[in-house]
């Protein structure tokens, strides 16, 4: 913040305004005071000036000029009533009951949100591949579990994401994740809406967890429960424990770029709600788990709060079962265990078809059986082949060649005593 704007804390009574709202948001706080600071400046008042018009026609009639002037320099409409919520906060906090009745064009559009859409999974995957180790955890962390990167690192870098927030087993080289999707839980400070919950995040992002973690540990960082999950690198000088709001959706921008694309690093929080919002209209996750998981407040959350942070164990896995119904929405790659289970039921499949009953099927180790073995076993199958000298031709009585050559296999001859060959066809 500039230096001229932190001066008017100086002011005890502007210092305790700010104090309430640091309560609540720093960052709101912050760019709360910037806002008051701009307007008395542009207005040649202070804060004290401000309380002492309010309710005049010359308060009203001088903001009412700011704003056309803001206007007229092209300033958004959304823009220009930050600076009416921040004087209703200032007026509100300091007893003194007056609303500006001043209408300021387009107050509600978001021309800088107005051609951003949410990234498709495709694009997702390029982001993911331009960033760093330790940019794609908090790019997981907000694609794929709806995390604010508020939550991350706060905007003063006191707080954040830590270890032992994850469901895992921490250890000095890293995590290790005994249920997949893992839970991530959000404590009460580091929620916008200071309400506790969690979510989850699932093996593809574990995975760039794990990686990045090794990479920390190689360095000799001794991981520990209250290790913050985002560390500092070389790039600079670490002022604060923890990563600040900016350091954490600067690493999420430049890989935005990198992919070439122009996107707020939010918009990949709006990705996790889209695909969810997707996943519960297909009946795979319930409304009320999704608010849950998204921060937001509701049934689920009071229920949460209220019990001291514990939910029952079986609600717990019926949500973590919802989000592993869903995660396809989100994922870029398939997990590695359900592409076994893809590569398996294609193989069952394929054995059906040749003949082989499930009894037979079972007797073989699919997972470990390469694809040779499995052609040769159908060829087996469907052509009669023998297994212990690869015989291509076969002797036949001639009133079953027609069933044969329906089978594909192609006739060679014919032979004495009403018997024929026939050979494969390749």
């Amino acid at each position: 913040m500039s230096a001229k704007y932190l001066t008017l804390l100086r002011d005890l009574d502007v210092k305790r305004w700010f104090d309430n709202l640091s309560a609540r948001s720093t960052l709101t706080a912050t760019v709360y005071l910037r806002a008051l600071g701009l307007y008395c400046e542009s207005n040649h008042t202070t804060p004290a000036g401000v309380l002492k018009a309010a309710g005049t026609k010359e308060f009203r009639d001088g903001f009412t000029d700011f704003v056309r002037r803001l206007e007229r320099e092209g300033r958004a409409g959304s823009y220009i009533a930050r600076f009416k919520k921040v004087l209703h906060s200032w007026l509100a906090y300091n007893g003194v009951s007056v609303r500006l009745k001043v209408n300021i064009a387009g107050e509600y559009d978001t021309p800088t949100l107005a051609n951003e859409r949410v990234p498709s999974k495709e694009e997702l995957d390029k982001i993911i591949r331009m960033a760093t180790p330790r940019a794609r955890v908090p790019i997981a962390l907000m694609a794929f579990s709806g995390l604010r990167p508020e939550s991350l690192g706060n905007y003063v870098g006191t707080d954040g994401l830590a270890l032992g927030d994850l469901e895992a087993e921490t250890s000095e080289s890293g995590l290790t994740f005994s249920k997949v999707p893992a839970m991530v839980a959000v404590r009460k400070n580091l929620s916008k809406s200071r309400n506790q919950y969690f979510t989850f995040m699932p093996e593809q992002g574990l995975t760039y967890v794990r990686d990045y973690l090794e990479e920390r540990a190689k360095r000799g960082e001794r991981l520990a429960k209250t290790s913050p999950l985002l560390s500092f690198d070389a790039r600079g000088r670490k002022k604060n424990r923890y990563m600040r709001t900016t350091l954490v959706t600067r690493d999420v921008k430049e890989a935005i770029l990198k992919a070439g694309f122009s996107w707020r690093p939010y918009v990949l929080r709006a990705y996790f709600d889209t695909n969810m919002v997707i996943a519960e209209s297909k009946g795979k996750i319930s409304h009320p788990y999704l608010q849950f998981m998204m921060g937001h407040r509701g049934d689920i959350e009071a229920r949460y709060s209220t019990s001291k942070g514990v939910l029952p164990p079986d609600m717990i896995e019926d949500m973590r079962e919802a989000y592993r119904r869903s995660q396809d929405h989100l994922l870029t790659t398939k997990p590695e265990a359900e592409e076994q289970k893809i590569r398996e039921a294609f193989k069952k499949q394929l054995l059906a078809v040749a003949g082989f009953s499930g009894e037979e099927v079972s007797r073989y180790d699919l997972t470990n059986m390469s694809d040779e073995e499995l052609h040769s076993l159908v060829r087996q199958r469907l052509l009669g082949v023998m297994a212990n000298n690869g015989s291509r031709q076969k002797v036949i009585a001639v009133s079953d060649v027609e069933r044969y050559l329906a089978e594909g296999w192609e006739y060679v001859d014919s032979l004495p005593n009403e018997r024929a060959i026939i050979k494969m066809p390749f």
